[in-house]
């Protein structure tokens, strides 16, 4: 089985737009998909995240770190969520990822974690 990162995507333009009575109705949405997710026994961990706003960018690549007030990038869309899963494949977890997406209504990125390395 693999792990993969299924994460939402948005701009505070995009969630502007969401009617403040829809709010609810979206939440209640993404609260059914979890317990779904749950259900079917692929549940590793989800949640979501406070506005792109209130990031702290550390660099410790130097020879002191350096922190700095986020976001990393500067871009219009952030992540606003997330749900790690684990499916059988690529397909499974583009099924959940629809459903997902249609719960939070925002796009949602798939990527697979990186396989463990071999123990010696």
């Amino acid at each position: 089985m693999t792990q993969y990162l299924m994460s939402v995507h948005g701009s505070e333009e995009e969630y502007a737009k969401v009617p403040e009575d829809q709010w609810p109705v979206m939440f209640e949405a993404v609260d059914r998909f979890n317990k779904q997710l749950e259900a079917d026994g692929v549940w590793v961990f989800g949640g979501g995240l406070e506005g792109a706003e209130t990031a702290t960018v550390v660099d410790a690549s130097g020879d002191a770190p350096v922190f700095a007030d986020g976001p990393y990038l500067e871009t219009k869309e952030h992540i606003g969520g997330f749900w790690i899963i684990e499916v059988p494949d690529l397909d499974a977890a583009l099924k959940y990822a629809a459903a997902g997406s249609k719960a939070c209504q925002g796009k949602v990125e798939v990527r697979p974690f990186q396989a463990e390395p071999p123990t010696e």
